[in-house]
Formats: structure tokens, C-alpha cells, sequence
């Protein structure tokens, strides 16, 4: 039940989003008649036939759409969070038996003349569903198995969308932990994260790379396991009553061991390995931690011991996985973006043209449907993954700097009105909308000017597509709905 005085959805409506959204489409259909218009073929910008003139349909559905959003009672989406939820599992369940093979993808579902990804639509369901659990009265992110479930609920879609071989798609779902950091899970869970991610990148990138001066082993190896012994020191040095001198022992310890080793692999015997050295020190420091958690009866020791045993795993295994686990085109993407391979007319191609397209655009741009890239057709995928390209081109650097811009102003309203729910079910589907809006612009123009591996995935309200639009409506209005209606008193 409503409290008379609780104004309406219009006199609460956060109209500071509602004019960011607005602008965005608007500045959005643009660079999509930017990018797909062919003065040959195409007569006027209205054309149903073209991707501008169908840009415009997406846009006004997501309109009408966002509308009945905001006239659905809030309520209707917290109580049925649920059954959601697994109503969007089920449909990601079986969409690979009933899409059709696109590019290798089998996660679009055709319905009459249209397609739409499930997968898009399934991070409200996931978003509404972990606000569900995380609502519910004693939960807390230190309790193993509400830990656990949040995970769960997290890990199922992903694992059923790269069933759907949409690997990009997929990643998106792991933004979600940035909610649960809001919401109380460690701080040593993101390192352990940012960490793995070190060590990937690290230990392909500088595997086969010889230690200098003669020393036995790649720096890769060296330069992870000391990694390792960081992040393990830091842990410690945060989460334990360890005294300083004794982590700057154990600090010394491992200098004196690499340099020790390096010096034995030189002079006296050439099997000796630097890397394997260390780690076999990591080891030793591992189990060293297991002797004063039996010693002190403090689990924590435990714990970080398991953080540099399973670095240890990750880091093995990263050359397994890049080699016998990825495919053929994601493995080249990685090598090319590391600096590994050089392949301009293939796995690089699309990323060289793309910053060809935003470096030629200046300062100022080229002016609207003046970009050579684009009307040469020289970037793929402009209109839709690469999207950004074109605004660098025809806007140039002021125009991707107000479009960055916009994006800054969205995320940090969002965390404000994140911030002021007083329901939790509110603020942690906020934190997911956040989450999930800073991945894909990170990615995306991470993507086009190659600091992230191309995985295709569309830049929020400029990638032409109407799964992708209608689902970043779904999950904004459903938070200004909630947002607007956050005062209300119930009985």
C-alpha cells in the first residue's frame, strides 16, 4: 500500500538519467548512420531497409518500452525475481538447439523477421535475483554459503552462455562482483582476481623470454612467482598480526633464494632454474603459513597459503589453457594483443584500422558521414562492436571525449542513486546496472583502441542492435522505477 503523500513517478523520477539516456540514443543513432551510410545505395536516413532507418524502430521501442517499465509496479519485479530468474536460465538452456550458427555463435534466437540474445536480457533476471538473496534478512557475504550461492547465481549464466560459444557475452556476468564487493565480500577475493589476471598476462607474455646475463629460466616465471610472494606478503600483512620484522624476513628469504639460484644456474650448474627455484621457494612459504595456522589455530594462515598454492596452479596452467583450451582466433587475438604475433590482415586488422579511424578523425572530426575509414567499409563491425571508431572519425577527439564524457556522468549518478536506496534489493541491483555498464565501456573502447582482447561486445546505446538496446533499457528503468518509488511505505 502507497502513503497518499508519496509523490508520483514523474515528480521522483531521476530526470538527470532520463536526459543522459536521451542524449546518448540521440548521439548514438548518429554514428550509426555515420558508419552504415552508402551515398550509393541508400537515399535518405529514414529508410527501413538500412541500419540507420531500423536504428530508429530499436530506439522507439526501447522508448515504449522503458515507459511501460516505469508504470509496472516495482513490486511485480522483487516478487517475481525468482522465477525469473530461472525462466531466463531455462531460455539460455536451450538456445543453442534452437539458434542458428552465426559467425560460430549459437546464442541468437530468430523470431520472424528479428533475432535477439537471451543473454543480453538474462543480467536484469541475474541482477534482480542476487538483489533477492542479498535482501533476505541475516544475509552476509562472510557467511560460506551465502557467499557461495551469490557466486552461483553468477557463474550459472556464464557457464550456459559460453555453451552458446559467446565467450564476450559471458564475461560480462563477472561485472557482478564488483556489486558483491559493495555488499561485503573481501578485498582479498578482487586481488585474488586482478592477480590471476597478472600472472596470465605476465607468464604468456615473457614464457619463452630468457632470464639476461646468462641466468637459467624466463622472465615470465621469475616475474610471476615474485608476484606471488607480493601479493602473498601483502596479504599477510593486512589480514594477519604478523610482526613487520618477520615479513621483511621472509621478503629477504625469497631475495637471498632467486639470487642464490641465479648465481648456482650460472657458474656451478646450468640445470638449476631460477623460476623453478622460486618456486619451490612460494611452496615452502605456503607450507610454512600451514605450520603457524596449526601452531596459532588462526584459519587465515590457511587461507593464504591456498592463495599461493593456487597461484601457482594458475599460472602453470595459463599455457595449457592458451594452447589446448581456447580457440584458434581467440588464442591469435591474445598473442596479437600482447605484442606476441603481428597479424595486420587478420586477428589485428580490425583494431589497426580502428585507430587508423579515430587518429584521422583530429581533433574536431571529419564532419557527419565524412569519415574515409567508414565509407570504405575499412573497419568491420563498425556499426556495432567498433561503433566508437566512428565517433572518433567523424567527431573527432571532442567528440569521444564528450561521448566518455556522458558515460562518467551516468556511472556516477548511478552510484549516488545506488547509494540513497533504502531498500537493499534497490541498491544492489543499482550496483549490478553500475557494474554492468562500466564493463562494456571499458572493454568496448578498450577493445577499438587496443588495451583489451577484441571480444565483441556492444557499446551501451551506440552499437546498432535492438537485443543490446532493449536490454540496457530493461535494466535502467527498472532501477529509476525502484529509484522513483523509493520512499514508499508499506504495511
Amino acid at each position: 500500500m502507497r502513503d497518499s503523500r508519496t509523490p508520483g513517478i514523474l515528480a521522483n523520477m531521476d530526470w538527470f538519467v532520463l536526459i543522459l539516456y536521451l542524449l546518448m540514443l540521440a548521439f548514438g543513432w548518429v554514428s550509426v548512420c555515420g558508419a552504415s551510410y552508402d551515398p550509393d545505395l541508400q537515399k535518405d536516413l529514414w529508410d527501413l531497409s538500412t541500419r540507420s532507418g531500423m536504428q530508429l524502430v530499436w530506439i522507439g521501442t526501447s522508448l515504449l518500452l522503458a515507459t511501460i517499465i516505469m508504470n509496472i509496479d516495482e513490486r511485480v519485479w522483487t516478487t517475481f525475481s525468482v522465477a525469473i530468474y530461472l525462466g531466463f536460465m531455462l531460455l539460455l538452456l536451450i538456445t543453442p538447439f534452437l539458434a542458428r550458427d552465426i559467425k560460430g555463435s549459437l546464442s541468437w534466437i530468430k523470431i520472424g523477421p528479428f533475432s535477439l540474445q537471451p543473454a543480453e536480457f538474462a543480467k536484469f533476471a541475474t541482477a534482480l535475483c542476487l538483489g533477492r538473496f542479498i535482501s533476505k534478512r541475516g544475509f552476509s557475504m562472510q557467511k560460506k554459503w551465502d557467499a557461495i550461492i551469490c557466486w552461483a547465481l553468477i557463474l550459472l549464466p556464464m557457464a550456459l552462455i559460453i555453451l552458446q560459444k559467446e565467450t564476450g557475452s559471458a564475461l560480462v556476468y563477472a561485472s557482478f562482483f564488483l556489486m558483491l564487493y559493495r555488499e561485503g565480500m573481501s578485498g582479498s577475493i578482487l586481488v585474488a582476481g586482478i592477480s590471476a589476471v597478472m600472472y596470465f598476462v605476465v607468464g604468456i607474455r615473457f614464457a619463452d623470454t630468457p632470464l639476461p646475463y646468462g641466468g637459467i629460466g624466463s622472465v615470465g616465471g621469475v616475474a610471476v612467482m615474485s608476484l606471488i610472494t607480493l601479493f602473498t606478503l601483502g596479504l599477510l600483512r593486512s589480514y594477519t598480526d604478523l610482526p613487520g620484522r618477520t615479513l621483511r624476513r621472509m621478503l629477504g628469504g625469497m631475495l637471498l633464494l632467486g639470487i642464490v639460484a641465479f648465481m648456482t644456474g650460472k657458474w656451478v650448474w646450468s640445470a638449476v632454474s631460477m623460476d623453478i627455484v622460486l618456486m619451490a621457494g612460494v611452496v615452502g612459504l605456503a607450507l610454512y603459513l600451514i605450520y603457524i595456522a596449526a601452531r596459532e589455530r588462526v584459519l587465515r594462515y590457511v587461507f593464504i597459503s591456498l592463495f599461493a598454492l593456487f597461484s601457482i596452479g594458475a599460472h602453470q596452467s595459463a599455457n595449457y589453457i592458451i594452447k589446448n583450451v581456447m580457440q584458434a582466433h581467440q588464442r591469435t587475438r591474445i598473442y596479437v594483443l600482447l605484442g606476441m604475433e603481428d597479424d595486420p590482415r587478420g586477428a589485428g586488422y580490425n583494431v589497426i584500422q580502428a585507430k587508423i579511424a579515430i587518429g584521422s578523425g583530429g581533433l574536431a572530426g571529419k564532419g557527419f558521414k565524412n569519415g574515409t575509414q567508414t565509407k570504405l567499409k575499412y573497419v568491420p563491425e563498425q556499426d556495432t562492436d567498433f561503433i566508437f571508431c566512428t565517433v572518433g572519425e567523424e567527431e573527432g577527439f571532442l567528440g569521444s571525449a564528450a561521448v566518455l564524457g556522458l558515460f562518467l556522468m551516468l556511472i556516477l549518478r548511478l552510484m549516488v542513486l545506488a547509494e540513497r536506496q533504502t531498500d537493499t534489493l534497490a541498491r544492489v541491483f543499482g550496483y549490478c546496472v553500475l557494474s554492468v555498464f562500466l564493463f562494456h565501456l571499458f572493454i568496448n573502447v578498450g577493445m577499438v583502441l587496443g588495451l583489451t582482447p577484441v571480444i565483441g561486445i556492444p557499446l551501451p546505446f551506440f552499437s546498432y542492435g535492438g537485443s543490446s538496446l532493449w536490454g540496457f533499457t530493461i535494466l535502467l528503468f527498472i532501477f529509476l522505477r525502484m529509484d522513483a518509488m523509493r520512499n514508499r511505505m508499506q504495511f
